[in-house]
């Protein structure tokens, strides 16, 4: 079992997230007013509080949402489960597209924080089922 520490949007790919609160989760496009939602395989992307933390030991100063990602998690192992691993968030049921991405150009994150972990570390999902979601709220395997 784990638990949701953050939930970070942002208006455009490849900029920054900000923390949130709550969010909407929308079956088959993601998190509601979020630059990565839509009809495609990589709608929300989580990773693991412990691979930010083990930035943040090597002298990263890195908020949540400055890798770009959707949902940090604590508690979960994420880039070791499967592809098509359901995922479930309160209600809200993610299925896992992809473990890792490959970063082609240098954005913005990468500038500020000088590297990223979203290619080893990083997985990407796809909504099967929407509802909202709280920060505090349990995340668990199905």
């Amino acid at each position: 079992m784990g638990k949701v520490l953050a939930i970070c949007i942002s208006e455009k790919k490849g900029t920054l997230k900000n923390e949130i609160s709550e969010a909407k989760f929308i079956e088959d496009f993601g998190i509601e007013n979020d630059g990565h939602a839509g009809k495609w395989h990589r709608q929300v992307s989580l990773l693991e509080f412990n691979k930010i933390d083990e930035f943040r030991r090597k002298g990263a100063n890195v908020n949540f949402g400055e890798f770009g990602e959707n949902l940090v998690v604590q508690g979960i192992e994420l880039h070791t489960l499967p592809i098509g691993q359901l995922i479930q968030l309160g209600d809200v049921i993610l299925e896992v597209t992809q473990i890792g991405k490959k970063c082609h150009d240098k954005c913005q994150i990468y500038y500020q924080v000088g590297e990223c972990i979203m290619p080893k570390n990083g997985i990407f999902t796809k909504v099967i089922k929407g509802g909202r979601v709280k920060v505090g709220d349990e995340c668990n395997l199905i």
